[in-house]
């Protein structure tokens, strides 16, 4: 039997043999990164460095395109590596400081669209009472508490899983999870279970039931507004929906894959759909949000071409 301090590493079992072909998945994850990241820090600079455009949701955008480099950050560089190599293992500590950044990212996401929801309730619903309700101390605090609470639940969710008695050291994926690792355990794992039954609920069931509420509220007021007000509105949350759609999807399947063996999926495939919530979101969110938004559409055009200009505010700010 081996126990925790027994296991060095963990071999990342479901990497594929592709021979010369791991060169063209090395090129093409490196320019995806590239673009995650030139994406993400032109979208934060613009926000930053335009006055206009310090306002309530784009500086929950802002933390949002900041979480994109930062989960980006915790793959990308492991993925390349990986790739590259011939053996696939990761010492111990890195696995669990991956699973560290992974989930916080995925936390602090979900918490950062449900904020944004918020927002967008409030704007839409109460506008006359946005800027009283939205002050900087609220949105600072929001902020702070999105990055907050996701770093000290996960910092609990592996110290329960660190000291586990492991049987083996075999993770079939990509990248380090945290089930994987629990799965391996010879010694009970009721505690971690339930741990991570009640970081669920508390960190992506409650943020979409409060997204599921505000877009209700947010409907009833569409319906019996003017038509220029409907458009307005759409504007506004088209983007977000997409985005709480497209990373929803990424982590249903995320779940599904460390709870449930799904035997049935072709290994290409359910590799890619392991990484898509890590690959698509960083990239998806700046690339929807700076051409569907015409504020930070212009701004950005005018800090590449170097011109300055009052830019006017979104609609319900």
């Amino acid at each position: 039997m081996m126990n925790s301090t027994q296991v060095l590493y963990f071999t990342l079992s479901a990497y594929l043999d592709i021979g010369p072909l791991k060169y063209l998945y090395f090129i093409i994850i490196m320019c995806l990164y590239v673009l995650i990241v030139g994406s993400n820090v032109l979208l934060i600079v613009v926000i930053c460095v335009n006055r206009s455009l310090h306002e309530p949701m784009y500086m929950f955008l802002c933390s949002l395109f900041v979480n994109e480099l930062y989960g980006s950050s915790g793959l990308f560089p492991f993925l390349l590596v990986q790739i590259l190599s011939d053996v696939h293992t990761v010492a111990a500590p890195l696995c669990f400081l991956q699973i560290f950044c992974v989930y916080t990212y995925a936390s602090i996401e979900i918490l950062n669209l449900a904020v944004m929801s918020y927002d967008r309730y409030v704007a839409i619903c109460f506008p006359l009472q946005y800027n009283t309700t939205m002050t900087v101390k609220k949105v600072a605090l929001l902020i702070v508490l999105t990055w907050i609470f996701p770093f000290l639940a996960i910092v609990v969710l592996i110290s329960l899983s660190a000291p586990l008695q492991l049987c083996g050291n075999i993770i079939d994926k990509v990248f380090c999870g945290n089930y994987s690792i629990v799965k391996l355990s010879c010694s009970n794992i009721s505690i971690n279970n339930i741990y991570g039954l009640i970081f669920t609920v508390i960190s992506i069931v409650v943020p979409l039931i409060l997204i599921l509420y505000t877009y209700v509220k947010i409907l009833e007021v569409c319906f019996s507004a003017t038509k220029q007000t409907q458009q307005k509105a759409i504007s506004t949350c088209t983007p977000h929906l997409a985005s709480i759609l497209n990373f929803s999807f990424g982590c249903c399947f995320q779940i599904l894959q460390s709870r449930f063996e799904l035997s049935r999926v072709p290994p290409m495939l359910d590799i890619v759909l392991s990484l898509y919530f890590l690959t698509c979101q960083p990239l998806f969110n700046p690339v929807l949000y700076g051409l569907k938004m015409t504020t930070i559409r212009d701004a950005g055009k005018r800090l590449l071409c170097g011109e300055k200009s009052r830019l006017s505010a979104e609609p319900f700010n």
